[in-house]
């Protein structure tokens, strides 16, 4: 790494601890020719991510032993700065043995200053792969072990989209969990971008009202631009950087917040912020 992105690196660091709400982004383990990231890769990553406007120094991971995810990615984590909210598959038990094992292991090997929280699963209900009793004894399983690591201060949770959170069956995983994470893309659900706003919001709001008094964490939003129309929502780099700079820029002052994501412009619909070269696709200041 060259001396003036250690600078810059580091004045970005100090100038994060005035946020008061975890912000920063997803990031997957795998390059656009679908190999897996490396320990140097991740490093790249996190540090493009801080030196964007924002100085974003968090991220929120999908897995944790696909592609080795923390065994790469949390070396790169420390040596960066960047704080990580652990995912865990969980759609079978052989794959879940596997993250949990991964985890354990990277607590085992880095301790755990480095994590935020940790997310079992990740849009399972939504999907239909699995039911709020099989989740609720997952995060259950999660939360003992990372008591017995002496990590009983890491939050336990589950990410899935709004419209799970609200259907009643899954009300037995918002008792289980200690803060909801909340998927919310009015790309999808047909709205102009004119619209976006305040159907996102409603999303939040609908989400609040169920969470049993538990926060609500957005740990995923965006707008694509790239893509197929979605009815009057229209992929496009304005519309994509009106979005971050408007919804984006109120939710990291209002929740933890994780925009999707950092980079992905190898996918047919894109929302990534950045390019092939880890260049910004588009201004992201907040002016508020």
């Amino acid at each position: 790494m060259k001396t003036a992105s250690l600078l810059t690196l580091s004045a970005s660091l100090l100038s994060s601890t005035a946020s008061a709400y975890w912000k920063g982004f997803n990031v997957g383990a795998n390059n656009a020719d679908g190999s897996c990231k490396t320990k140097d890769q991740w490093q790249a990553d996190f540090v493009a991510m801080a030196n964007l406007p924002g100085h974003f120094t968090s991220a929120r991971l999908y897995a944790s032993s696909d592609c080795n995810t923390l065994a790469n990615a949390v070396p790169a984590a420390i040596a960066t700065g960047t704080t990580l909210l652990v995912g865990l598959w969980a759609e079978d038990g052989n794959h879940y043995n596997a993250e949990k094992q991964a985890l354990l292991q990277a607590i085992q090997t880095y301790g755990k200053d480095w994590i935020i929280a940790v997310s079992v699963g990740s849009e399972d209900l939504y999907r239909g792969d699995t039911d709020a009793n099989t989740l609720v004894s997952q995060i259950n399983d999660v939360r003992g072990m990372l008591w017995g690591l002496g990590a009983s201060d890491k939050e336990v949770t589950h990410v899935d989209t709004w419209t799970a959170w609200v259907d009643p069956a899954n009300a037995a995983v918002i008792s289980a969990v200690d803060f909801l994470g909340m998927d919310g893309y009015p790309y999808f659900q047909n709205a102009s971008i004119d619209d976006a706003w305040n159907v996102f919001w409603k999303s939040v709001d609908d989400t609040r009202n169920v969470s049993q008094g538990k926060w609500v964490w957005i740990t995923e939003t965006g707008w694509p631009y790239k893509g197929e129309n979605y009815g009057p929502a229209e992929p496009s780099i304005g519309n994509a950087q009106a979005y971050f700079t408007s919804t984006g820029c109120q939710a990291f002052d209002e929740a933890h917040t994780f925009m999707y994501t950092l980079s992905d412009y190898e996918a047919a619909t894109s929302f990534g912020v950045l390019d092939e070269n880890r260049n910004p696709l588009y201004d992201i200041t907040c002016h508020f």
